[in-house]
């Protein structure tokens, strides 16, 4: 899996500054939806954090404890906050300085955290504003911050030992987003040729689909110079229009579990799987890949 990226990039997931060709029928939230999820999984990050030793280790991000946990969800809104507020250009980025004490890492959440929902609250998905994909707007920022608060929900509980449940639909969103953006993207500076080799990824609980086929990609990243030769990944593509295809693997399972999954973040256990072997081994190869 090709990892690329500038220092925004890693701000928001940890890789991919790049997005996704938008190729699937998937009907996305709204952004009032996303706007709710966004406040409801910050809210539920915050408070399971104020009740966590600091020193408690994050399980999927075994070099960050509760204390950097909270740190990196706040510095990511605080950003996303002035990425908003200057937009449509690119602010200056400045590393704010972090607090010594834990109430002190709370107060500084409570403030961008809330800074970010004002921001998007009646903002125009469709105005442009920066970012690190191709798609320059309010609305892919809205989306991948709803994510990013949802990812990091689980990981408090995580290190809190706690858990919740996660809400089917943006669970499903989820899976679309990971696979189509966070696996599947293509960066503008490179090239993409379809190969041999499809996945369906079934949501069970929900009914949605998602068709996967893998190609090799090529570039250069003009920002590092790192070149990719015919490097294996794959796209979410449109199902077939002959409803007898069949892909060459599937693989299925309730929204949340798919989800979390995809992020690192759950094992295989509600997953199923079924198909050729060898596609199905190069799948989970990329899918491997830890996401921050």
């Amino acid at each position: 899996m090709r990892r690329v990226g500038s220092d925004n990039a890693r701000r928001s997931v940890g890789l991919l500054p790049y997005r996704a060709r938008v190729t699937s029928l998937h009907t996305r939230p709204s952004p009032d939806v996303y706007l709710d999820h966004l406040r409801a999984e910050s809210a539920r990050f915050r408070d399971v954090l104020a009740g966590c030793d600091p020193a408690a280790r994050v399980p999927a991000c075994p070099d960050w404890d509760a204390a950097d946990l909270l740190w990196h969800l706040a510095t990511v809104q605080r950003w996303w906050t002035e990425v908003l507020t200057a937009r449509p250009e690119r602010p200056e980025e400045i590393d704010p300085p972090r607090p010594e004490a834990y109430d002190d890492l709370l107060r500084a959440y409570d403030e961008w955290s809330a800074g970010l929902a004002a921001a998007l609250d009646g903002a125009d998905p469709e105005e442009e504003a920066w970012n690190w994909s191709d798609d320059h707007t309010v609305g892919f920022i809205l989306r991948r911050q709803a994510h990013e608060a949802l990812v990091h929900r689980v990981d408090a509980e995580q290190a809190a030992g706690v858990g919740s449940e996660l809400d089917a639909p943006l669970a499903t969103d989820g899976v679309h987003e990971c696979l189509d953006v966070m696996y599947g993207g293509m960066p503008p500076w490179g090239s993409w040729e379809a190969g041999e080799g499809t996945v369906r990824v079934d949501v069970t609980d929900t009914g949605e689909s998602f068709w996967l086929r893998f190609g090799t990609f090529s570039g250069t990243d003009p920002d590092s110079g790192t070149s990719y030769a015919d490097e294996e990944d794959f796209h979410v593509v449109p199902a077939p229009d002959d409803a007898d295809v069949e892909p060459d693997v599937v693989v299925d399972g309730p929204a949340a579990a798919l989800d979390l999954w995809l992020w690192n973040r759950g094992d295989d256990t509600d997953i199923s799987t079924a198909g050729d072997r060898d596609v199905l081994g190069r799948f989970a190869a990329i899918v491997a890949s830890p996401i921050n």
